[in-house]
């Protein structure tokens, strides 16, 4: 069989890749979808969202909406469902090459890395250590490197910088030198996403003016603008609005902890957080009219036994999906945050919980699944090898996406028809030496040799393979998408501490 697949010919279309359609799984019907958006409107119009900035309220009060006396900006079912109605839809988020370009339309599925972690297994020591700087360099080129991650969130925080400013430039600088996907990260104030804004379009040969990176723009903000319950976060509403200004794509966000920040009751909490998120939509296309924008409602679910937050459990599958339903109920391009684990190692909990959270996801029919690979301990610490293998997980979880295809190829019946008084075995049959390739996967980390055979060849383990596949992309993947003369110039202009040495070859200095 192996030399028969050896010798078939190569699939045009492999069995998985970016944008599969999602969509198949449900755990809403359609009048539940209604009710919560209903509710959402509700809790908008009646009880509506304290602290507003100046210029969000002076938009939505010019709009129809109203401040209450008790400083709660209020907003009209009439305006939400206006707004609703010209928001952005099939938006296209751009890699810095085009075979990275992501197309947020209906079902179309995408899966990310894990992101902000503030601590890292150590991969050569077995220990937890702060992240630093080089660390998140090397987890985003590791990434860029994986053909199931479809684009890149910032792995981790480089906490080794301290000012916010200094950290958002060497943010932006350390994710568009190590991968050439999309880039979603985060901005502390508005003065640095103008300056990331600079930088990457001094990177891609510009004049520092913005004009060239707008063209095609391979990087995505991302703003919590409401503090659950109902209060808006002023520091993020001002990086939001210069975000729409820029012409930076935006992911709007709200994170609702159920029984902490959240109701308790699961509906609940997706029809709270929808309302926050809403708020979002409308003051921003009240600035930029069909502003590229992204739903991130993320709903999450606390511990109740001791009141911390938990990234993994049955329950953040059901939200993230009900979360992908409302993306889907609304056609708007839709991100949740649906693959993490409160494991500490890249374990059997970490790989159950990573498993059935990604895969509900995907078939719900998400754009952007997040938090999907490296992260450990409820997204405190990130794993190196645990991005190899969920990386290689994803494999399984793209297929499962992608469905059935029943057609009369498919349907095999002159296949059939020949083996049944032929061969008696359909291992040489023309349609499988064809479809070998375009039907299956074959996971690259998965072990599937006998006992025998895994035992002379060293007993190896998951974690081991990983590793040895993480070393092999440290050691060899070092992108170099940025010319040397742009490189020079943004280090002319911005203070980057990522030095040149620790860049390139050999791995592990620095």
């Amino acid at each position: 069989m192996r030399e028969l697949r050896a010798q078939g010919p190569k699939p045009a279309q492999p069995p998985i890749g970016p944008g599969l359609l999602g969509g198949s799984y449900r755990p809403l019907s359609d009048s539940d979808l209604a009710r919560i958006h209903d509710t959402s409107l509700h809790i908008l119009e009646k009880f509506g969202i304290k602290d507003p900035i100046d210029p969000w309220c002076e938009r939505v009060v010019a709009a129809g909406g109203w401040m209450t006396d008790e400083g709660r900006l209020c907003f009209p079912r009439r305006l939400v469902e206006d707004v609703l109605h010209q928001a952005a839809r099939n938006i296209t988020l751009y890699g810095r090459e085009e075979r990275h370009d992501l197309l947020l339309s209906g079902a179309r599925t995408y899966y990310a890395t894990s992101t902000a972690a503030i601590q890292i297994l150590d991969p050569i020591t077995g220990e937890f250590r702060a992240t630093t700087l080089k660390d998140l360099y090397d987890m985003v080129r590791v990434a860029d490197a994986l053909p199931n991650v479809h684009f890149q969130q910032r792995p981790c925080v480089a906490t080794d910088l301290l000012e916010a400013d200094v950290l958002d430039i060497n943010t932006a600088y350390a994710t568009t030198s190590a991968t050439t996907k999309h880039i979603i990260t985060t901005f502390f104030q508005p003065s640095t996403l103008q300056n990331a804004v600079e930088l990457y379009d001094l990177s891609v040969g510009g004049d520092g003016s913005g004009d060239k990176f707008r063209e095609r723009p391979f990087a995505t903000a991302t703003c919590t603008v409401v503090v659950s319950p109902l209060r808006f976060s002023a520091d993020s509403c001002w990086v939001a609005d210069k975000a729409v200004q820029l012409g930076i794509p935006l992911k709007v966000s709200t994170v609702s902890q159920a029984g902490a920040t959240g109701p308790v009751s699961l509906a609940g909490n997706v029809a709270l957080g929808n309302a926050e998120v809403l708020a979002g939509f409308v003051a921003l296309n009240l600035l930029e009219p069909g502003a590229r924008l992204l739903m991130g409602n993320w709903p999450f679910v606390s511990d109740l036994r001791t009141g911390s937050f938990v990234g993994g459990g049955g329950e953040m599958g059901l939200l993230m999906a009900a979360s992908a339903q409302i993306g889907r109920f609304y056609d708007l391009p839709t991100t949740v945050a649906s693959g993490m684990t409160s494991a500490k190692q890249p374990d059997a909990q970490s790989g159950w919980e990573k498993g059935y959270l990604s895969t509900t996801a995907g078939l719900a029919g998400a754009n952007m699944v997040m938090m999907t690979m490296g992260g450990l301990a409820d997204n405190v610490a990130y794993s190196p090898e645990a991005l190899v293998i969920d990386e290689s997980m994803l494999s399984g979880v793209l297929r499962s996406v992608r469905g059935i295809e029943v057609n009369d190829k498919t349907l095999a019946l002159d296949s059939i028809e020949k083996v049944i008084d032929g061969a008696g075995h359909f291992l040489s049959d023309d349609l499988t030496l064809e479809m070998m390739e375009s039907e299956f996967v074959y996971p690259h980390l998965a072990d599937r040799s006998s006992i025998d055979e895994w035992q002379e060849s060293g007993r190896n383990d998951v974690r081991q393979r990983a590793r040895k596949t993480l070393f092999d992309v440290l050691e060899q993947h070092y992108p170099s998408h940025i010319s040397t003369g742009n490189d020079a110039r943004i280090r002319e202009r911005f203070d980057i501490k990522l030095e040149r040495e620790v860049m390139m070859p050999p791995w592990g200095r620095g």
